[in-house]
């Protein structure tokens, strides 16, 4: 299967060096903190799911068959995301338009579209957001906020985090959907030794 190969600059090129060069003229406390963000930030995705899942244990069956498939359902939208990425190959902005950007070019071969962290951020987002309504009212605005990190940082062109999370939500919403379907699992298992993954106690 051949590539597409897309010329990302031809998208919107001129909105990535717009954002770029305002990064470089932000207050340097201000590019700090969205770099931490966008390097470490997806830690706080992880800790959501841990809360989401723990919360879950003592709600219905459903709910907390869909807390326990977040994980899966995360790893599956990266799996497309990457694959997605090896089809398209598309040159990360900072290479093929040489600006200066906050965080490190990424080397040759690692694909810009879509892009990773946006993905990943969107389907847990969108997985918490239908297991419980407050922790979901935190992910959804924190998985906008690190896809625009990653184009601020320059790791990205705006149409990579958009796809991105487009991918992320879109796989996200009808495998967290089904995952309702496994309640008469978690029914099972709260008889098991595994009753401490579906049950307080």
């Amino acid at each position: 299967m051949t590539s597409l190969a897309l010329d990302g600059t031809s998208v919107d090129g001129s909105l990535y060096t717009s954002i770029t060069d305002l990064a470089q003229h932000a207050p340097a406390w201000l590019d700090s903190l969205i770099s931490a963000w966008s390097t470490y930030g997806l830690a706080l995705f992880a800790v959501l799911m841990l809360v989401s899942w723990w919360r879950a244990r003592s709600a219905t069956s459903p709910r907390t068959a869909t807390a326990l498939a977040a994980p899966v359902i995360v790893v599956v939208a990266f799996a497309a995301d990457t694959v997605i990425k090896s089809l398209v190959r598309e040159q990360r902005p900072c290479r093929t338009l040489h600006t200066v950007t906050l965080e490190a070019c990424p080397p040759l071969g690692d694909w810009s579209l879509p892009s990773n962290h946006a993905a990943i951020a969107a389907a847990t987002a969108v997985a918490i957001w239908l297991t419980h309504r407050r922790l979901g009212a935190v992910a959804l605005p924190a998985a906008l906020l690190m896809a625009l990190s990653r184009v601020w940082v320059g790791a990205h062109y705006p149409h990579d985090v958009v796809l991105g999370l487009l991918v992320g939500a879109g796989l996200a919403w009808p495998l967290t959907l089904a995952a309702r379907r496994t309640a008469p699992l978690v029914d099972k298992l709260r008889d098991t030794p595994l009753r401490p993954l579906v049950a307080p106690r």
